[in-house]
């Protein structure tokens, strides 16, 4: 394998790694908040040097935190142009049938990709240095306070954990089942759309029952193993929150309140609304 596959865990000793996995989750979901919140060329610039300094910290290499960037360079690709052409009717280059494209929608196309791109490498690096269990008792945690709404909290934490890990197991089985549609002359390198097209179709079916095939597999595996649902079994208990914890914490609410207070405030303006 030339690279690692996506949301795979990878052991180390660095400050990341040593955070606390609630910690750690709740400083993606602000994160992405904050993300979600940038309207201009600063706050974009900040997130920037928010998130490469996260890299440097948590020791994983810019080719492994980049990963996933690198499997969805079509989809960036396909997002930027929708809304290229299809976002904004005023001041368009040219018209022609339900294409409009503009400099406007160019812009939005850009900003999305940007967060797009943003939030997933802040994912990825959540995964690199958080082993699947953690991420279990973190998200479990977290969410804890609804089961007295009467939501299955730990079946819900168990779910998406269960998704979370099985990203690296289908994105291998992915490439997999590419390389051997690429033996058989599938034209995954073809610069037409429509051969591109025709190339990726076969593969839906494989992947769609490898993935049902492993869900059944596991569910058969949890049940022989005695797994009857989160009530009445027993829990990790929590460690107390460190200081440097707390300090990282601090750190990305400061980040996500700067954004708040760039976005509302008269310093910086959307940079499209210069056009």
């Amino acid at each position: 394998m030339n690279r690692l596959p996506i949301g795979i865990y990878i052991p180390g000793d660095t400050f990341i790694h040593r955070l606390d996995s609630r910690i750690k989750l709740l400083g993606l979901f602000i994160t992405t908040a904050a993300i979600l919140l940038v309207n201009s060329i600063l706050g974009y610039s900040i997130m920037f040097a928010f998130i490469l300094g996260i890299i440097l910290l948590s020791g994983i290499s810019m080719k492994t935190a980049l990963n996933a960037i690198n499997k969805l360079l079509l989809f960036f690709v396909i997002v930027l142009l929708m809304n290229t052409f299809f976002y904004s009717p005023e001041k368009p280059w040219f018209s022609f049938w339900i294409f409009t494209p503009s400099t406007l929608g160019l812009l939005y196309g850009i900003e999305i990709v940007l967060r797009l791109f943003l939030v997933l490498i802040a994912s990825n690096i959540l995964t690199s240095t958080t082993t699947p269990m953690e991420t279990t008792h973190a998200l479990e945690s977290l969410i804890s306070p609804f089961r007295y709404l009467g939501l299955p909290t730990g079946q819900i934490a168990m779910i998406l954990s269960i998704a979370i890990q099985f990203i690296p197991t289908l994105s291998e089985e992915t490439d997999a089942i590419r390389k051997t549609q690429m033996a058989r002359g599938a034209r995954f390198d073809s610069k037409k759309i429509s051969e591109k097209a025709a190339a990726v179709l076969p593969m839906v079916v494989p992947i769609f029952l490898s993935a049902f095939k492993r869900a059944d597999d596991l569910s058969v595996a949890m049940e022989a193993r005695g797994y009857r649902g989160a009530k009445g079994r027993t829990q990790k208990k929590g460690t107390p929150l460190q200081r440097q914890d707390l300090g990282a914490l601090g750190v990305i609410f400061f980040i996500c309140l700067l954004q708040i207070v760039l976005r509302f405030s008269n310093l910086t303006h959307p940079w499209r609304s210069r056009f």
